[in-house]
């Protein structure tokens, strides 16, 4: 994506569950920003929404650990469906392996919740410009060639397909995501066999077992 001319109005999408962070970084981004439009959304379903009415954005600002986006999940789903958009990746760990996963599986950027607001409109700058953001002395090496091959096959998936693999991964029934979504056990069943076949699995323990590679584990973050 070309960046915006000068004098143009940046439109920015901030994605984060929590939401005095969500707040404060949207403020944050208008005070250093005042040519912005700033979007606040609190889930990556109301991003995946948001897209689908309008994906015209110059910039989408992600929390890595945001819940439905399952660590770099979300980001794979980004790039099969919005490949022309950047993502920004914010995370509260400074892990520099996250950070080369996130940018071989097609990130933007990678930054800090704990950088200043000057950083952040930094790397904003330097990601609208075509160029890729990472903190000082980190390594842009990428992940194994396994995971970004996964990564491709669940960005080619659909949204609801995506949904329902985010919901098996959280180890829901059927008929549990059939009650959550407003669809009927045979819709379901219908979706793992076309997320099975995409993904070149078997069956759904194999499914979830593979998505969760794309996931950041709780010993990544200590």
């Amino acid at each position: 994506m070309d960046t915006p001319p000068a004098g143009a109005e940046e439109r920015l999408v901030v994605v984060d569950d929590h939401p005095l962070f969500r707040e404060a970084l949207s403020a944050a981004l208008g005070r250093h920003r005042p040519h912005c439009t700033i979007e606040a959304l609190g889930s990556f379903d109301a991003l995946a929404e948001r897209l689908a009415r309008d994906a015209e954005l110059d910039l989408i600002l992600l929390d890595l650990h945001l819940p439905g986006n399952h660590g770099l999940s979300g980001l794979s789903w980004l790039r099969g469906h919005h490949p022309e958009l950047p993502v920004l990746m914010i995370t509260a760990h400074d892990d520099p392996g996250i950070a080369q996963r996130a940018l071989a599986d097609g990130a933007a950027g990678f930054l800090s919740k704990s950088a200043d607001a000057e950083t952040l409109s930094r790397a904003i700058d330097r990601v609208l410009a075509g160029e890729t953001w990472l903190p000082d002395g980190y390594d842009p090496a990428g992940a194994d060639g396994e995971e970004a091959a996964l990564a491709r096959k669940v960005g080619d998936l659909t949204p609801q397909q995506y949904r329902i693999l985010c919901m098996l991964g959280e180890g829901l029934l059927n008929k549990q995501i059939a009650w959550e979504l407003d669809i009927t056990e045979a819709t379901v069943k219908a979706h793992m066999t076309a997320i099975m076949r995409k993904l070149g699995v078997n069956n759904r323990t194999q499914a979830v077992t593979l998505f969760n590679r794309l996931g950041v584990r709780k010993q990544d973050m200590e």
